[in-house]
């Protein structure tokens, strides 16, 4: 399942609701860094919301790994997809070719996987080259997880809609 929807609207809320309410022990797979003090914060407040309940794994690039080594247990929440593409982009990865590994690797898991991701091309054309390339992957991406997942569910304050 793929939860999509900007910035603050309740994406991960609600993935976090959905991984506890299925079968086995959920595991965060986060793919978030703390290069600032401000990221962080960010971090801290998404794991001061998980208590004992949830099992962590870290993965700021390699998400095909986590999956492989978390599959067969409860569901993974992947928190998030605009994140881990922020990250392959600052290491000069190829983003397609990852992008494509996770679409492939998702149609293979036996436990559930809960992708959350933002839109980000919603707005204002960005006025700096970087912005609108990392706009573009991220549409991008969007447009092949969500035709990897069985899912789709699009998030807008706090309300979910179901898209796929």
């Amino acid at each position: 399942m793929l939860i999509t929807g900007g910035a603050r609207s309740g994406k991960s809320l609600h993935a976090e609701r959905l991984a506890l309410a299925a079968p086995g022990r959920p595991v965060h797979i986060a793919t978030a860094e703390a290069l600032d003090a401000e990221m962080a914060e960010r971090i801290a407040l998404h794991q001061a919301r998980r208590d004992d309940r949830w099992l962590s794994h870290e993965a700021p690039l390699d998400l095909v790994g986590a999956l492989a080594a978390t599959d067969g247990g409860g569901a993974r929440l992947i928190d998030c997809l605009t994140l881990w593409l922020s990250n392959l982009m600052h290491h000069d990865r190829d983003w397609r070719a990852e992008v494509g590994a996770l679409a492939a690797a998702l149609k293979l898991q036996t436990s559930p996987v809960i992708l959350v991701t933002n839109e980000v091309g919603m707005g204002i054309v960005p006025e700096n080259a970087l912005a609108r390339r990392y706009r573009d992957a991220a549409g991008i991406m969007n447009q092949i997880i969500a035709e990897a997942a069985e899912e789709v569910v699009f998030v807008v304050s706090g309300l979910p809609m179901r898209v796929k």
